[in-house]
């Protein structure tokens, strides 16, 4: 009896000592933190919890557009999952909401979660910077329309004029002009998009189109537009004779970004292949290529607004924002993308879309 009653001691001072090393660790954390129990009772709380509730038992008050803290919590308890939300939690001195994100992580022991432990990370400084940049983003590319769709039309006359020359200096010099001012087009284009999507107002135009149709003027315009002469786009899998239900221009961005990638990436191979299968309530897509590939580590992060591999981002040009504009279109979709690679091999980027 002794023996137990010592045994219950010992156990009941390991327990309290861990509970205090917790305690100690939350309270010397720059976030603010807190512990709960199993049904969302807060148990403990650190400092910096006082900057954003005025007692241990009420959670900070959350911005009437975000998820309530009582949603997040039967969510987190239905689940039994680690969880992660950013919200914006009101500061008590300015009266200032501030986007947190808050992170949940569910103690468990034999008999299921015992506790929970829980972290507000104050990202407001992040969210305010990359508003400011979306804004300028916006303007930018708005602004910079205007005076590219003049220059355009100016060129074009000039083209008009000199089509009767057409080996003379004047126009080749006009030739490139052209096709330059259609790349800044194009960046400019994007970044509308990126402006249109940060705002919720990238609309899809969706009504059934023939994907073989679309393969076929995706090929073409390739083939006008590639300067490498000696490349080969091969085609392999089964054709797509279904209708998909899409944005035809939309999903047409997307392949002729993959293989726009796909070709500038391997400047030294001399094919790329075109995979396409048909499954009971989807299609697959994906563009092959045999250049440089990707890191293994950091395949995640090339559909992320901005993202430039290393690797690559000195020897070939480009902002960083076409395979996120794809990630989005898909989205919206509800297909799903993703890559495959081997660095120094080659890459596979690839998407699937439902038939209906």
């Amino acid at each position: 009896m002794q023996l137990e009653i010592e045994s219950r001691k010992k156990a009941q001072q390991e327990l309290h000592d861990k509970v205090e090393h917790l305690h100690t660790t939350l309270e010397s954390l720059p976030q603010v933190a807190f512990r709960a129990d199993a049904f969302g009772r807060v148990t403990f709380v650190n400092k910096r919890w006082f900057q954003y509730s005025p007692c241990p038992a009420t959670f900070p008050e959350v911005h009437p557009d975000d998820t309530s803290m009582e949603n997040v919590w039967t969510d987190c308890i239905d689940s039994s999952q680690p969880m992660e939300q950013e919200m914006r939690i009101k500061e008590i001195k300015s009266g200032l909401f501030r986007f947190h994100l808050l992170r949940m992580i569910p103690v468990k022991n034999k008999t299921g979660i015992k506790s929970w432990v829980g972290t507000f990370t104050d990202i407001d400084d992040q969210k305010q910077e990359e508003k400011r940049k979306d804004e300028f983003l916006s303007i930018a590319s708005h602004e910079l329309k205007t005076p590219l769709t003049s220059i355009k039309a100016y060129i074009q006359l000039v083209e008009r004029i000199e089509s009767k020359q057409t080996e003379s200096a004047i126009a080749t010099y006009i030739s490139r002009a052209h096709d330059q001012v259609c790349k800044l087009d194009n960046l400019i284009a994007d970044l509308l998009d990126i402006s249109k999507i940060e705002n919720g107002k990238l609309k899809m135009n969706k009504k059934p189109f023939d994907m073989e149709k679309l393969i076929e003027n995706v090929l073409e315009t390739i083939h006008y537009t590639n300067n490498q002469h000696d490349l080969k786009i091969e085609r392999q899998g089964d054709p797509i004779v279904k209708h998909v239900n899409g944005d035809a221009f939309r999903i047409e961005q997307v392949l002729i970004n993959f293989f726009t990638n796909a070709i500038k990436y391997s400047p030294k191979a001399d094919k790329v292949i075109l995979h396409t299968a048909v499954k009971s309530n989807e299609v697959y897509i994906g563009v092959q290529d045999f250049g440089i590939g990707i890191p293994e580590q950091k395949k995640d992060r090339v559909f992320t607004k901005f993202y430039r591999v290393e690797e690559s981002s000195v020897q070939f040009q480009g902002l960083g924002i076409g395979l996120y504009i794809c990630a989005e279109i898909i989205k919206q979709h509800h297909g799903t993308y993703g890559v495959h690679s081997t660095l120094g091999e080659g890459t596979t980027f690839y998407f699937t879309l439902p038939i209906s």
